[in-house]
């Protein structure tokens, strides 16, 4: 039985402000910097392609970062990799048919987390979260979009009929423009929408979601320097085994987004001088075995 489409769409609004973010967490963090999050974030996207995982589990697990860090107070920058890499855990649990198991997670951090360390941790975080685990995430909003956009007059809305080029592409911004902590200053279905309209039109954002111009004007500008240094770097579909052709595009890549980000910070500080100064993402992660690619 098909629900009725605007009950299910307010519901998923409903969830929009229900499952809230926010990048001052780290002001609660005297010992975090905004960069060391984004160096965490890059190298969960890179444990996700190393284990196939699709994009929608790397989005839930940054979610659940987001807000478990605003639960929290003066964490150390030595906890982020446990963090993170628990909280991908946890998604890839709710999101994947076949998780990779609990030590492949301990694995990857090469020895700087356990087994034991990530049970406990997955505890603390669902409490946290009050077991809160099922926003609709950036990359659910595109998907969303872009197939509401698609739909014929006969809608075969369990397939996917957009192009899967289209796709990777806006996803590509979205993966670079979420490593930037001033991307919580907008809710996701925003951030998607803007996305989507640097590839589209305000016409199709407006039909398609429901959004007015507006209402996504300003992280459409915020997006520019993050599109420009998207656009350098063009993005291909990648073949993976034991993933179908048509599911392709919804596994997460990973590219060198932190040099990407480096270069964004670069663009804005050019164009606004003294506003923002790049900065240095020198690694505090425990990168995948390369020989595991």
């Amino acid at each position: 039985i098909w629900g009725n489409s605007k009950d299910v769409w307010f519901n998923i609004l409903k969830k929009e402000n229900k499952y809230s973010h926010c990048k001052h967490f780290t002001s609660l963090h005297s010992n975090l910097q905004p960069h060391m999050r984004s160096i965490l974030l890059d190298w969960l996207l890179e444990v996700c392609e190393v284990y196939t995982l699709h994009r929608e589990t790397f989005y839930l697990a940054q979610d659940f970062f987001d807000r478990f860090m605003l639960t929290q107070k003066n964490l150390n920058k030595t906890m982020l990799q446990l963090i993170g890499i628990t909280t991908l855990f946890i998604a890839s649990k709710l999101e994947e048919i076949y998780a990779p198991k609990l030590q492949e997670f301990a694995y990857v951090t090469d020895g700087a987390c356990s087994e034991d360390d990530i049970i406990r941790m997955e505890l603390i975080i669902l409490k946290a979260l009050k077991w809160e685990l099922c926003p609709v995430t950036i990359i659910s909003w595109l998907n969303l979009y872009l197939q509401v956009d698609a739909l014929k007059d006969v809608p075969k809305v369990l397939l996917p009929q957009y192009s899967q080029e289209k796709f990777i592409e806006i996803a590509q911004l979205l993966d670079l423009c979420i490593l930037d902590v001033n991307s919580l200053d907008f809710q996701y279905r925003i951030l998607a929408a803007a996305a989507l309209c640097h590839y589209t039109s305000v016409h199709v954002v407006t039909r398609v979601s429901g959004l007015e111009w507006d209402s996504i004007a300003e992280c459409v500008e915020w997006l520019k320097p993050f599109l420009k240094v998207a656009k350098k770097s063009p993005v291909k579909l990648k073949n993976f085994k034991k993933i179908a052709a048509e599911d392709r595009h919804n596994i997460q890549t990973h590219t060198n987004y932190l040099d990407m980000l480096d270069e964004v910070n670069y663009e804005v500080a050019v164009a606004a001088p003294g506003q923002l100064s790049p900065v240095s993402t020198g690694g505090i992660i425990t990168p995948p075995k390369s020989s595991e690619k």
